[in-house]
């Protein structure tokens, strides 16, 4: 008797069961719709990081949000279920980015509106508390979507002028005879246009995208997480200047041909390779200036 009143208490209540089921019902018909009104733009955006390497950083985007959801799966788990009404306000303004970037033909908001879908989802089936709990690695979405056009442009122009300012400076610097005109640097062998693919603004997102990541794994303190996110922007500028410079200097010592061409191309790697490095050594003078003094933790 004691054995059959257990296992009719183990066993879950038709009702309950029959909520689970249909919880998952409702989801999968849920999935199915947004793939279907969502299946051309992502996947273009798919394409984008497969065809450019200056937004391949995509492919970890999404995979580190998943990564941090996943790891924080149990406190997420002992949230109330709260819903709230305000995340329907939040599905339709997503959808109406999702009209009025399919109709204008403007790709970035098409795909931020994707990510807002997905906030208003979150608040609207499961609470405003578990969005704050998921807040961060959705914000980390938008890293995923290249930049629009109009901002590129006016970003893309000023940090030209940089990088052609300070590939003068350092080639003047090592005794190398340089006029610059704008983003013009002529030298005796070689004339250089520092155009907007190389004005360093795509590799700044690249490398502000590896920062975070790498804040969150190696740095415990969220101020200095900030700090390593903010640094990107200056490396990234100082190293696509170093990357000017050595071009200049390859058409100046050896081969103007093979200093447009391949080491061109190949300097890319090299200095983000080097930008990096310079983000790791930031961090290490930020651990440095704020060591945790005797007696206390870090």
């Amino acid at each position: 008797m004691n054995r059959l009143a257990t296992s009719v208490a183990d066993k879950p209540a038709p009702q309950e069961t029959t909520r689970h089921g249909n919880w998952w019902v409702q989801a999968a018909l849920l999935s199915v719709l947004i793939g279907l009104l969502y299946y051309s733009i992502l996947g273009q955006l798919i394409l984008e990081w497969w065809r450019d390497p200056n937004f391949s950083h995509g492919f970890l985007v999404p995979a580190f949000s998943a990564f941090i959801v996943w790891r924080n799966r149990r406190e997420l788990a002992a949230l109330p279920l709260v819903s709230s009404w305000s995340g329907l306000a939040i599905i339709i303004g997503a959808l109406a980015m999702l009209i009025v970037g399919v109709l204008g033909a403007e790709f970035f908001l098409s795909r931020c509106s994707f990510v807002f879908l997905l906030a208003g989802l979150i608040v609207f089936f499961l609470g405003w508390r578990h969005f704050r709990s998921v807040l961060f690695p959705w914000a980390f979405l938008f890293f995923m979507i290249p930049i629009p056009a109009i901002i590129f442009n006016q970003i893309a122009f000023p940090l030209q002028f940089v990088a052609a300012r300070l590939a003068d400076s350092l080639l003047t610097l090592l005794g190398v005879p340089v006029l610059r005109e704008g983003n013009i640097i002529q030298l005796p062998t070689i004339t250089l246009e520092v155009a907007e693919a190389c004005s360093g603004i795509r590799s700044l997102m690249s490398l502000g995208a590896l920062a975070v990541i790498y804040g969150y794994f190696l740095e415990p303190r969220a101020f200095r997480r900030v700090l390593l996110a903010l640094a990107a922007i200056p490396i990234a500028v100082v190293a696509n200047g170093l990357r000017v410079m050595g071009t200049g200097l390859a058409g100046y010592y050896w081969d103007p041909e093979k200093a447009e061409g391949f080491f061109h191309e190949f300097s890319g790697w090299v200095i983000f390779v080097i930008s990096l490095a310079l983000l790791l050594a930031f961090h290490a003078v930020l651990r440095w200036v704020w060591r945790p003094r005797a007696g206390t933790k870090q």
